[in-house]
């Protein structure tokens, strides 16, 4: 009854902001006066020093504007990192669950996230063990996001195999002072966003209200969800201001489970016998405070501190009954500024960063859904401390060299409150390790830039991988050595992202069989490679018409392991394009179909004995506004209504059978949007 109870309280909060965001409008032209003289707070880059930013690292990075897929439906991540270069993201089923991947990392995990740092506004929302939630980020309240792939993301003292993902909020100086939208369409698919912001004196605001609920296109899967994101920000003087985040998230979804391929084929639509047997659920409460306060001594500096606290809910029905209640916390200390030294210009970030996360981890065998004996319970802690920092020095005005490290510690502690036939499953594991950084940049004039680098990344298991099945499996961190080189072009009607990467994995964390065939479960692999193509284009080849395309080519798999020889790695295709044409004579109007095309079938097990196919399947969406502030779209997706397998399990040995390891994908729906927005602030605050 949580969520009825409370959406009706925030309902009527946003509406009461609302007006008072509506007076702040009138004074769009003081803000626009502000904005010119540089008085936009420092906790908040404009959009365009965020890509201009990325746009400055010796290595791969996109950037997407959220209002680029405001255009279409939006409830998947995959809505909104589609078209990211370098981004592998698949939903699972619903609007709560994907899949998503960089460079093939937290490949095995096929449930929640990792092998990635997962970022609002700058401070992690992964718990502090690595793992994370999708239902944490809601990407119609994101003013723009950020994708540090691979080891670009050392700013934020992350250093996994995939890199950062950072989903940049809206402020009271870029956002309308009030904007609605609504969504609908097939499988009881209903969605809407009330969004205020506005500017007093020295402070400004921002607050959006979403909320979804949908039958869904399979058998129980029912979802439904409410997200509160707000932010407040002062500015204290000329040198020093800060800002406020304060997240609110409640979801319930069914879980209709993996099926066959046989079973994917004749009716996708069905939910696994035993997720309905077992009613299986996930349940997800989240109450999260951040904040940061930023201090600029001169144009040339600033010095951050960064503080988040997040208290977390699961209810989780699955082989058994979950609950866990989660408290993390972490500070942040960054420098971040320019300087001259030996000649040279250098611009040099460094911080110290610590994390720690505590979780009441309790168990019960499933009895339909409802919670039976007990069966397991753990007290878990995580803590992390990370020192970090960068410096790129300009050799010349086109040649820049960047160094950097991380040194790295981090604890899992896990006390078993239960035991049972006599076996303790209490663990406390320590992991360090330094992963250092080389980067090298080319700025070759007319928009074009080269760049290449060398990395270490530093990976240690959640209590995921720990302790997430029926046993406690104690393994080492993942450690992995790549390399990379790339292009960026940036002109008015085109842009371009290429990036080539190989990395050598050691430890890579995979569920695999013993040479007998007998399941380990999760373990330190042997030798893994990870190689691959990234590519992103944006083309505005005639006055109406846009080509934009992402295409993924992956190449991961065994390096002559003893037991899988050199197999592909289970659950990633080769290949992966997705494209869209768009004609748009004007704003009132525009046309664009699209294709997302898996031209290979590819393995879902390390055993290379089942695959799962490939597919494609279009789509068309049509939109414009209308007046001044009304913009509407028609999103019809799968038009063919295709029977098509969205994801699939990674597992050691299918032993050439068709298991329940496949995910189908949507079957042929059409989505309707309606969007009003009040008058906008200048030019949104660039």
């Amino acid at each position: 009854m949580r969520i009825v109870t409370l959406s009706p309280v925030l309902l009527s909060l946003a509406f009461a902001g609302a007006a008072h965001a509506q007076s702040a409008a009138t004074e769009a032209t003081t803000l626009d006066r502000l904005r010119v003289h540089g008085q936009r707070p420092a906790t908040v880059a404009a959009p365009t020093q965020a890509r201009e930013r990325l746009a400055q690292r010796a290595g791969a990075t996109a950037w997407v504007d959220g209002e680029s897929y405001r255009g279409g439906r939006v409830s998947t991540l995959t809505d909104a990192l589609g078209y990211a270069p370098g981004v592998f993201v698949q939903p699972r089923f619903g609007a709560e669950e994907a899949r998503l991947s960089i460079r093939g990392s937290g490949l095995q995990r096929t449930f929640h996230g990792r092998g990635l740092e997962l970022l609002q506004d700058g401070s992690p929302l992964n718990l502090a063990d690595g793992g994370f939630d999708f239902q944490a980020v809601e990407p119609l309240s994101a003013r723009y996001i950020e994708v540090y792939r691979g080891a670009n993301a050392l700013e934020y003292g992350a250093a996994t195999l995939g890199g950062a993902i950072d989903f940049v909020s809206p402020t009271g100086y870029d956002a309308a002072p009030l904007r609605a939208r609504i969504e609908g369409g097939e499988y009881g698919y209903r969605r809407g966003q009330l969004a205020v912001a506005g500017v007093v004196g020295a402070a400004d605001g921002y607050a959006s209200l979403s909320g979804l609920r949908q039958d869904g296109f399979r058998d129980h899967a029912e979802q439904e969800n409410y997200r509160l994101f707000a932010n407040a920000g002062y500015r204290f003087g000329e040198a020093l201001d800060g800002r406020l985040y304060f997240t609110r998230v409640d979801t319930r979804s069914a879980l209709p489970g993996n099926l066959t391929l046989a079973e994917s084929r004749r009716d996708p639509r069905l939910a696994a016998p035993g997720n309905l047997a077992l009613n299986q659920r996930r349940d997800y409460r989240l109450d999260r405070l951040s904040g940061r306060l930023a201090w600029s001594p001169s144009a040339a500096g600033t010095l951050a501190l960064s503080a988040y606290y997040a208290d977390k809910s699961l209810h989780h029905p699955i082989f058994q009954v979950l609950r866990q209640d989660s408290r993390d916390y972490g500070l942040d200390l960054r420098w971040r500024g320019r300087y001259q030294g030996l000649g040279l210009r250098h611009e040099l970030i460094a911080g110290v960063a610590f994390a720690q996360g505590e979780i009441d981890d309790r168990r019960w065998f499933n009895l339909a859904g409802r919670a039976g004996a007990p069966s397991n319970r753990f007290d878990q802690r995580a803590r992390n401390a990370k020192l970090y920092l960068e410096n790129q020095s300009w050799l010349s005005p086109r040649w820049a060299v960047s160094l950097g490290a991380q040194a790295l510690r981090s604890q899992r502690r896990s006390r078993d409150r239960l035991i049972l036939g006599g076996r303790d499953e209490s663990f406390d594991e320590d992991y360090r390790g330094v992963s250092p950084k080389l980067g090298l940049r080319y700025l070759a004039g007319d928009g074009v830039q080269w760049y290449a680098n060398l990395s270490r990344s530093l990976e240690p298991p959640s209590f995921g991988e720990l302790s997430g099945g029926p046993g406690v499996m104690p393994v080492d961190k993942q450690r992995a050595d790549s390399g990379e080189f790339g292009l960026r072009l940036q002109r008015e009607t085109l842009s371009l992202d290429f990036a080539a990467y190989r990395a050598r994995v050691r430890g890579e964390l995979l569920a695999l069989n013993d040479g007998n065939g007998n399941p380990l479960g999760t373990v330190n692999a042997g030798r893994t490679l990870h190689q691959g193509v990234e590519f992103g284009l944006g083309w505005r080849f005639a006055r109406a018409w846009t080509l934009s395309a992402n295409y993924l080519y992956n190449d991961f798999r065994f390096d002559r392991d003893r037991v899988y020889g050199d197999n592909d790695l289970a659950g990633a295709p080769p290949q992966q394009l997705r494209a869209q044409l768009r004609w748009s004579p004007d704003e009132r109007f525009y046309l664009e179909p699209n294709i997302e095309w898996t031209p290979r079938d590819y393995y879902i097990d390390h055993a290379n004995t089942f695959k799962a196919p490939g597919y494609s399947i279009v789509g068309l969406r049509v939109g414009g506004r209308v007046a001044a502030q009304w913009n509407w779209f028609a999103d019809a997706r799968n038009l063919a209504g295709r029977k098509w397998i969205a994801s699939t399990n990674a597992i050691a040995d299918a032993r050439g059978q068709d298991g329940r390891n496949f995910l189908p994908g949507d079957g042929r729906a059409v989505y309707v949007g309606l969007e009003w927005s009040g008058d906008r602030i200048g030019a949104r605050g660039d």
